[in-house]
C-alpha cells in the first residue's frame, strides 16, 4: 500500500505533471509489509532516470528471489532480500544480464564507451554498431514540438528494429514519435495527443548496406524517404497539432520506456550500425558528453563497416572490413589500396583474399582426373584449388590445399572423404611442381621429387560430379568450402601453371572473373617477348611463344639474358640502359619500402638515372625515379595519389667526379642523400602508401624516354654507374642480371 500526501494529490491535477517539474519535492510511504513500514523521499531531476531496463526475455531477476514493490507512480523498487542469479563482475556501470536462467548464461551489458566480456575496456564510438539489446541516450528535444526535420544514415544487420524514439512520457501513454524498421519496411509513427499517425516507406531497406532515411513532420503532417525511393506522406489523426517532449531521445533502441506493444509493431533494438543523425540542423555526435552529445547508453560497439566510407575503393572494387582495418576487393585486372592502379597480371599472386574463378569441371572429372599446379607458396595453410557439387559444401567435392607447410589433396566421391599428404613439408619462397592423378577411389600426388602418397575413398561410388565453379588461389566464401578441407584461409603466393586432364589452363585469360589478383615478381612481368610473342613462365625463368605459335628466337633476342662478363663497370651513352625483371630485384622495388645506394659519376647535368613505372603513364600510374636535372639530384616518386619530388641541390653532380646517392622510401617518406651529406625529405600526397609497378627496373635510360616518362626526362645519363645496391644487402650485378642491354660500353 501507499500512501501519498495531500500535497502531492492537488499538483497531480495542475495541468503539468510534477513528475516532470525540476526539483519539485514528494514523499510517499511504502507499506511492505504487517510491521514495516518505509517512507521515500523523491526529488525529481531535469531529465527522468537512464538506468538500462534489461529486456524482458534476458530474465536477469529470479521470480523465485525477488518481490517487486509497485508504488503507483511508475517506479519499480526491488526489496532489499532479492538474489540476482548474475554473479559476474561488469565493472562501473555494467550490467550482469542472464540470458538463460535454466542453464545459466548470463554476460555483461556494458555502458557507453566500455566493452569486453567485464566492461573492461575503453572504446570509442564514432558511429555506433547496436546489437539489438542496447541504445543511446540524448536530450529531450527542444522547439520540435510542431516541426521535425531528420537525417539518419543506418545499415540495419535485420528486418526489424527500433531506429529511434522520443515521446511526452517513459510508458507511452502521452504524445511520441518514433521511426523503426518492420517487416523490412521503415514506418514513421507519430502522436500529437488525439491519435496515431503512421507512414510507411514502399521500398525495403538493403540489409548489409547503408541506406538514408529522410523524415519531415509539421504539425498532423509528415513525409518520409527511402534512399532515392518515392515520398510517402501521411497524418496523425485528431485536432491536436503539437508533441511534447520531455523523454530522451533514444536511438538505436527503446531505452527506458515501456508500453511499446500498444503502440508499435516491434519491441525489438536495432541490430546494425548508424554513422550519422542530423535533427532540425544539429548533428549528434555520438559519443559520451561531454565530448559527444549522448547521456547514456548500453551494448554499443563502434561499427566497422563505417570504416569503409573512408576507403573509396575504384574501378568497381569492394570494400572489405577486417578487425580494425578496411581493405579494398579489387577485380580482375587492378590492384593498388584502392584498385586505382590498372595492372598487365602475367603471372598471378595472391594475398590471402584473392582468388580467380573459372567454370567448373562438371562431368569431365567424372572418372579420371589430371592436374599438374607449379607454384609458390608464402604461408602455411591456404586453399589453392577447390571445386565442388553444392554452393553449401555438401556432396562431392574435390580440394588442393597447404596445410601446416604440406600440400594436400582431398576428394570425396559422395561416401566419405581421402586426404592424401605430402610426405614432407614444402619450402616457402620457392617454386615447386604438384602432380595429381585420380582414378575412380584411388588419387597420387607427387611433389617435386619427393616420394608418392596415394590415397582411397570409402564407399562404393566412382565417379566425381562437379557442377559449382572451380576456384584458385582462394575461395569467395568460406561456407561453400566442405568442412572436411582441414583449412579456413586462402592460399598465399603465386600460381603460374595449371594443366587439367593435359590441358593447359590459361589462368588469367580463361578466368571468369577475379579478386585481388596482383602481379607476381617474374621476369614475365615486364613482357620480355615483346607484343610480338607470349612470355610463358618456367619457375624463375621464361620462354617465348611467337605469335604464330611456334618459338623462335627472333621475339626473343632482344630481352633474352645476356652475358657480358668483360665489362665489370658499364658505361651509358644517353640511348644506354640496362634492364631487371628478376624476382628478387622485383620484390624490393614493388613494397612499401626501398633502399637505393648507388655510385656513379657524369659530366652531363641532364639525364635519367633510374626508373620503374606503370606500362601506360597517360593515366598517371605509380613511378619511381632517380635523375638529374641542371647538375642536381632529383628523386621522384608517385603511390598513386601524387607526384613529389625532392631536389638535392647542396652538391651539384655533373663534375665527372664519383658520387654516392642513397634514396630511400618508407611508405609516403622519401629521403635523398649525397655523398654522406645531410638528408632531405618529403611526404607525398593523399594515403597510398604502396609501389605499383610493371615495366621492371631501368637502369641508365629506357627506349622513348621522353614518351615511357611523360616528358619528365629526355635523355639517359651519360656517364659510369659501378654499384646498385637494393636494400642494404642487395647487390646488384649490372650487366650479368640485367634481361635486356642496350649500348652498353665499358667504362674507361
Amino acid at each position: 500500500m501507499i500512501k501519498v500526501n495531500t500535497t502531492m494529490e492537488t499538483l497531480v491535477d495542475e495541468e503539468e505533471d510534477i513528475l516532470y517539474q525540476k526539483d519539485a519535492s514528494f514523499s510517499a510511504e511504502l507499506d511492505v509489509g504487517v510491521a514495516s513500514v518505509q517512507k521515500v523521499q523523491f526529488v525529481t531531476t531535469q531529465s527522468p532516470n537512464l538506468e538500462q531496463k534489461v529486456p524482458s526475455r534476458a530474465g536477469t531477476a529470479d521470480p523465485r528471489t525477488t518481490e517487486s514493490l509497485d508504488t503507483g507512480l511508475g517506479l519499480s523498487l526491488a526489496s532489499s532480500s532479492s538474489l540476482s542469479p548474475c554473479s559476474l563482475d561488469c565493472g562501473v556501470g555494467g550490467v550482469c544480464v542472464t540470458e538463460d536462467m535454466e542453464a545459466g548464461v548470463a554476460r555483461c551489458q556494458c555502458p557507453l564507451g566500455r566493452g569486453g566480456d567485464r566492461c573492461d575496456a575503453e572504446v570509442e564510438v564514432h558511429s555506433p554498431r547496436f546489437t539489438g539489446q542496447g541504445w543511446l541516450a540524448f536530450p529531450a528535444l527542444r522547439a520540435a514540438y510542431k516541426h521535425v526535420q531528420l537525417e539518419l544514415e543506418f545499415r540495419p544487420e535485420a528486418w526489424d528494429g527500433i531506429l529511434f524514439l522520443t515521446g511526452e512520457r517513459d510508458d507511452m501513454a502521452g504524445d511520441f514519435m518514433a521511426l523503426l524498421l518492420h517487416q523490412g519496411f521503415v514506418e514513421f509513427r507519430f502522436d500529437c495527443g488525439s491519435g496515431l499517425g503512421v507512414v510507411r516507406s514502399e521500398e525495403t531497406v538493403l540489409l548489409n548496406q547503408w541506406n538514408r532515411i529522410t523524415l519531415y513532420r509539421h504539425r498532423w503532417d509528415a513525409w518520409i524517404q527511402l534512399n532515392n525511393g518515392k515520398h510517402v506522406e501521411g497524418r496523425s489523426k485528431g485536432l491536436f497539432s503539437r508533441i511534447t517532449f520531455r523523454e530522451p531521445l533514444f536511438l538505436g533502441g527503446p531505452g527506458n520506456t515501456t508500453g511499446l506493444a500498444d503502440k508499435l509493431p516491434t519491441e525489438e533494438g536495432l541490430k546494425g550500425c548508424i554513422r550519422h543523425l542530423e535533427v532540425n540542423d544539429h548533428v549528434y555526435s555520438f559519443s559520451l558528453a561531454p565530448l559527444g552529445d549522448a547521456v547514456k547508453g548500453f551494448d554499443v560497439e563502434e561499427c566497422s563497416a563505417d570504416r569503409c566510407s573512408k576507403v573509396p575503393c575504384q574501378h568497381g572494387g569492394k570494400c572489405l572490413t577486417s578487425g580494425d582495418t578496411a581493405v579494398c576487393l579489387c577485380p580482375l585486372g587492378f590492384t593498388g589500396d584502392l584498385c586505382e592502379t590498372r595492372v598487365d597480371l602475367q603471372v598471378p599472386s595472391f594475398n590471402g583474399s584473392s582468388y580467380l574463378r573459372y567454370p567448373g569441371l562438371g562431368g569431365s572429372a567424372l572418372s579420371w582426373l589430371d592436374l599438374q599446379l607449379t607454384l609458390k607458396p608464402s604461408a602455411q595453410d591456404g586453399v589453392i584449388l577447390y571445386n565442388g557439387h553444392r554452393s553449401d559444401g555438401v556432396g562431392d567435392f574435390m580440394a588442393v590445399y597447404m596445410s601446416d607447410g604440406h600440400l594436400e589433396f582431398t576428394f570425396d566421391l559422395g561416401t566419405g572423404a581421402a586426404t592424401i599428404r605430402s610426405s614432407e613439408p614444402v619450402a616457402l619462397g620457392e617454386w615447386h611442381e604438384l602432380r595429381l592423378s585420380r582414378t575412380g577411389r584411388l588419387a597420387i600426388l607427387q611433389v617435386d621429387n619427393l616420394p608418392a602418397t596415394q590415397a582411397m575413398t570409402p564407399g562404393a561410388f566412382t565417379q566425381l560430379s562437379l557442377p559449382q565453379n572451380l576456384y584458385i588461389g582462394g575461395v569467395p566464401n568460406f561456407d561453400m568450402v566442405s568442412p572436411k578441407v582441414r583449412v579456413r584461409t586462402s592460399f598465399v603466393g603465386c600460381i603460374q601453371k595449371v594443366v587439367i586432364n593435359n590441358q593447359p589452363l590459361q589462368i588469367l585469360a580463361a578466368a571468369l572473373a577475379g579478386v585481388n589478383v596482383d602481379n607476381c615478381p617474374h621476369p614475365c612481368v615486364a613482357r620480355p617477348c615483346g607484343d610480338e610473342g607470349r612470355c610463358v613462365p618456367e619457375l624463375d625463368y621464361f620462354t617465348c611463344e611467337c605469335a604464330q605459335g611456334g618459338r623462335d628466337f627472333q621475339c626473343q633476342q632482344h630481352t633474352a639474358p645476356i652475358l657480358v662478363d668483360d665489362i665489370p663497370v658499364p658505361r651509358f651513352t644517353g640511348r644506354s640502359y640496362l634492364h631487371y625483371s628478376d624476382p628478387d630485384t622485383m620484390r624490393r622495388i614493388i613494397s612499401y619500402k626501398i633502399n637505393i645506394n648507388m655510385r656513379f659519376r657524369t659530366s652531363s647535368s641532364e639525364g635519367l638515372l633510374l626508373w620503374s613505372g606503370q606500362r601506360d603513364m597517360a593515366s598517371g600510374g605509380d613511378f619511381l625515379a632517380l635523375g638529374i636535372t641542371d647538375g642536381y639530384l632529383h628523386f621522384r616518386f608517385n603511390l598513386g595519389s601524387g607526384e613529389v619530388t625532392i631536389v638535392y641541390n647542396i652538391t651539384r653532380v655533373d663534375d665527372g667526379l664519383w658520387h654516392r646517392v642513397k634514396a630511400i622510401r618508407n611508405e609516403q617518406d622519401g629521403t635523398i642523400i649525397v655523398d654522406n651529406g645531410p638528408a632531405v625529405t618529403k611526404r607525398s600526397p593523399g594515403k597510398l602508401r604502396q609501389l605499383n609497378t610493371n615495366t621492371g627496373l631501368y637502369l641508365g635510360g629506357m627506349d622513348n624516354i621522353d614518351q615511357a616518362t611523360m616528358n619528365k626526362y629526355t635523355s639517359g645519363m651519360v656517364g659510369c654507374i659501378s654499384d646498385l645496391i637494393l636494400d642494404t644487402d642487395y647487390h646488384v650485378k649490372l650487366v650479368q642480371m640485367s634481361t635486356a642491354i642496350k649500348s652498353i660500353e665499358r667504362c674507361g
